[in-house]
C-alpha cells in the first residue's frame, strides 16, 4: 500500500509540474523574446542563491578557480545564477530565437556545410555553454544528419513536453540508455549519420582525466565512436553575445586522434584532449557554464 501511496504522489508531482510548464510555455509567447530572457535572468538571481545547488556552485567555482578571492567568487557565483536563469527561460521561446536570422550567428558555418554534404559521419562533442540548444539547432539547420543525444528527464510527461518544443525548432532527440543505446549510436554511424555528445558532466566509471588540475570521470564515448570510425571528433561551443536572447556559435578545429594500437591508451588520450577542449571554453567565459552539476568525484564537495 505504501509503495502504490508513494507512486500515486509521485505521478500527481509529476502532473503538476507538466502543468506549471505549459503555463508558463503557454504565458511567454505573449512576449518579447528579450523580455522573457531577461525575467528568467531576474529570477534566478534572486532564486537561485536559496537553493542547495548554490553550495554546489560555489565550491565548483573554488575547484576551478583556487586563486580567486571571495569577492571574484561571488561575482561569478551571481552572473552564473543569471545566465542559468536566462538559458531556462529562453527554452520556451527558443523555436523563435533560432527562426530569427538576427539573433544567432555561425562562426565556421561553411565546415558544418562541408559536413553535410560529405556523407561522412562526424562526433560532435560540446559542454553546458550558455544556451547550448542553440547548437543542436545550428547543426540540424545546417543539413547535417544527426543523432543529437540527451538524457531524459524523471519526469516522462515534462520529457515528452521538452521533446516537442525541441522539435519546433527542427531536433530529434536520442536518449541513449545502456549498451543498447550506445549500440544504436554505433549504428547510426555505421548508417554515415553523426552523433552529438555532451561530454563535459560526471560519468561514473569514466575515464578519470584532469579538469582543471583535479580528476574528473569522463564519458569515453566520442573518443570511441572517432576512433572506432576513424573519424575525426568536431568540438562546438556557443556564446552570449550582448545582454539579450543573441548568440554566436562556434564550429572549432577539430580534434584527430592518434591511434597507436593500444585502444585504452587512446581513448584515454582522447578524453583528455576534450577536457582540455572543454576547460579553455569555460576559462574564457566563466559565467556561461552549467556550474550547478557535480562535476568532480564526491569528495571534493566534502571540504
Amino acid at each position: 500500500m505504501a509503495a502504490l501511496n508513494h507512486s500515486y504522489v509521485s505521478k500527481l508531482v509529476w502532473m503538476l509540474e507538466a502543468a506549471l510548464f505549459d503555463a508558463a510555455l503557454g504565458l511567454t509567447r505573449f512576449f518579447p523574446v528579450d523580455s522573457v530572457s531577461k525575467f528568467g535572468g531576474s529570477l534566478f538571481r534572486v532564486l537561485g542563491p536559496l537553493t542547495g545547488a548554490n553550495r554546489v556552485a560555489e565550491r565548483n567555482l573554488r575547484i576551478a578557480f583556487p586563486e580567486a578571492d571571495s569577492a571574484e567568487i561571488n561575482s561569478l557565483l551571481q552572473a552564473q545564477w543569471v545566465e542559468l536563469g536566462r538559458s531556462l527561460a529562453e527554452f520556451l521561446v527558443l523555436d523563435r530565437i533560432v527562426a530569427d536570422s538576427g539573433r544567432v550567428q555561425v562562426e565556421g558555418e561553411a565546415l558544418l556545410g562541408a559536413i553535410a554534404a560529405g556523407g561522412r559521419p562526424m562526433v560532435f562533442i560540446s559542454g553546458h555553454f550558455s544556451n547550448f540548444e542553440v547548437m543542436a539547432a545550428a547543426i540540424v539547420r545546417a543539413g547535417v544528419r544527426c543523432q543529437v543525444t540527451y538524457r531524459a528527464m524523471n519526469n516522462p510527461y515534462v520529457d515528452e513536453r521538452v521533446r516537442k518544443n525541441r522539435f519546433r525548432y527542427g531536433v530529434r532527440l536520442f536518449a541513449p540508455k545502456g549498451l543498447e543505446g550506445a549500440r544504436e549510436l554505433i549504428r547510426a554511424l555505421e548508417r554515415g549519420e553523426s552523433v552529438a555528445l555532451m561530454n563535459d558532466q560526471k560519468f561514473n566509471g569514466g575515464v578519470a582525466a584532469p579538469l582543471f588540475g583535479h580528476t574528473a570521470y569522463t564519458a569515453p564515448g566520442p573518443s570511441t565512436f572517432a576512433l572506432r570510425f576513424g573519424i575525426p571528433i568536431q568540438p562546438m561551443s556557443v556564446q552570449r553575445v550582448g545582454p539579450g536572447a543573441r548568440f554566436k556559435v562556434i564550429v572549432h578545429d577539430q580534434i584527430h586522434l592518434d591511434d597507436t594500437g593500444d585502444r585504452q591508451a587512446d581513448i584515454e588520450a582522447g578524453v583528455r584532449k576534450i577536457n582540455a577542449f572543454i576547460e579553455d571554453r569555460v576559462r574564457a567565459r566563466p559565467t556561461e557554464w552549467f556550474w550547478v552539476h557535480r562535476r568532480w568525484p564526491n569528495e571534493e564537495y566534502k571540504r
